[in-house]
């Protein structure tokens, strides 16, 4: 098993952007708890108050596909449909 990192980049509506933050802030204790979480940190872009990213370090690949499963993940899903104009992922290696 290798390390993987990701970067998560989501974007709010504009109407929505208290929503979206409020559910994201809502992922962040319980996800920081998972089994092979080894980093889970979200940031506001300080020109663009609707993009937000999480930078993540898990364990492993299947350690964060687990968590792509979780409850709260999913419950995030229902709470933010429609709210979320873009979202892209990266999945990282690290090499240096």
């Amino acid at each position: 098993m290798s390390e993987l990192t990701l970067i998560a980049n989501i974007t709010a509506k504009a109407e929505q952007i208290a929503l979206v933050k409020a559910e994201l802030l809502k992922l962040i204790d319980v996800t920081r708890a998972e089994a092979g979480c080894l980093q889970y940190d979200l940031h506001q872009d300080n020109d663009d108050a609707a993009h937000f990213t999480f930078v993540e370090r898990w364990a492993s690949r299947e350690l964060w596909q687990a968590h792509m499963q979780s409850p709260h993940l999913q419950d995030y899903m229902a709470a933010t449909d429609g709210a979320v104009a873009l979202f892209t992922l990266s999945e990282l290696t690290r090499v240096a």
